[in-house]
């Protein structure tokens, strides 16, 4: 995975609340195994019209809007557990997604997967939906070091929670197998100390 840190970018708006995960990735395009490619169909049937048009009412289609975070509306990524939501929002280009709530296996499917959810208070993500609807050039800066996210050149600020393994992996770039082989070492030692003991024992 990539190393995640600081992010400042701009921002984009899914005013939309209980975005389930097939709404994410719809269920007829799971049929890959690889990670890759799956941001072509990110938001699929909101994206596009049955004959493939673009809407060209959903944010996503919409020029003035870019950038690699995504805030969303309340209870994002309910609904099925699929692993698959993860990967096409990082397919896409998102490396954060802000919410006041996220559901729990959606979470976790994106801490393992590099992108990171920041979960606000309603009234901070409806503060900062207002003000990226209104002014798309806005940047967002998100600080996993501090465990903050902040608006450039305003005083909205705020700060998140984070699982202190999860947090550690990602500002290295560990999946799970990479952080244990950061820690070979230590492991080695402490096996070599109980050998010692059992032998001295």
């Amino acid at each position: 995975m990539e190393k995640f840190i600081t992010l400042n970018t701009r921002a984009i708006p899914l005013n939309i609340e209980n975005v389930d995960t097939d709404q994410i990735i719809p269920a007829r395009f799971l049929k890959s195994t690889s990670r890759e490619g799956f941001g072509e169909n990110l938001f699929r049937d909101w994206r596009y019209e049955k004959d493939g048009a673009e809407q060209s009412d959903f944010i996503l289609n919409n020029k003035h809007y870019s950038g690699s975070v995504l805030i969303a509306g309340d209870n994002f990524g309910c609904g099925s557990s699929r692993e698959h939501a993860a990967w096409a929002l990082s397919d896409y280009g998102f490396k954060a997604i802000v919410s006041s709530f996220f559901a729990d296996i959606f979470k976790g499917n994106a801490l393992n997967n590099g992108l990171l959810p920041v979960q606000v208070s309603p009234d901070f993500l409806k503060t900062i939906m207002k003000l990226i609807s209104e002014k798309p050039a806005t940047l967002v800066r998100v600080n996993l070091d501090s465990q903050t996210i902040s608006i450039e050149n305003s005083k909205l600020k705020e700060s998140f929670e984070i699982d202190t393994y999860k947090k550690t992996c990602m500002i290295n770039g560990y999946d799970d197998i990479e952080f244990l082989l950061s820690k070979k070492d230590k492991i080695e030692h402490f096996e070599n100390q109980r050998e010692l003991l059992h032998v001295n024992g």
